[in-house]
């Protein structure tokens, strides 16, 4: 299996893990605090979703990344790619 090597998308994979860490972080002080079940189940929610998010995010970079080195392409193709990839996290997106 590769390593995603884009700095770029490192960051922004770990910047999104970093936001839902700190949603965990306040679904357990919520817990802590004995707030309502429906509003920490809508947070719970929230951190699912960014999680899948993320893991869609993360598939895409991989797939880009693998085309990338493994096809030379042109810059016509370049943009062809992204339009496809773009589509394919927008389809993704959807599955949940």
């Amino acid at each position: 299996m590769s390593v995603l090597t884009d700095v770029e998308s490192r960051t922004d994979l770990l910047n999104r893990l970093k936001r839902a860490e700190g949603q965990l972080r306040g679904i357990q002080r919520m817990l802590e605090e004995g707030q309502d079940c429906m509003d920490i189940a809508t947070q719970m929610a929230a951190v699912r979703k960014a999680l899948d998010s993320t893991y869609v995010r993360m598939t895409v970079c991989f797939v880009q990344q693998e085309l990338r080195s493994r096809l030379a392409t042109q810059p016509a193709q370049d943009e062809q790619i992204e339009a496809l990839l773009s589509g394919m996290q927008d389809l993704l997106s959807k599955v949940r």
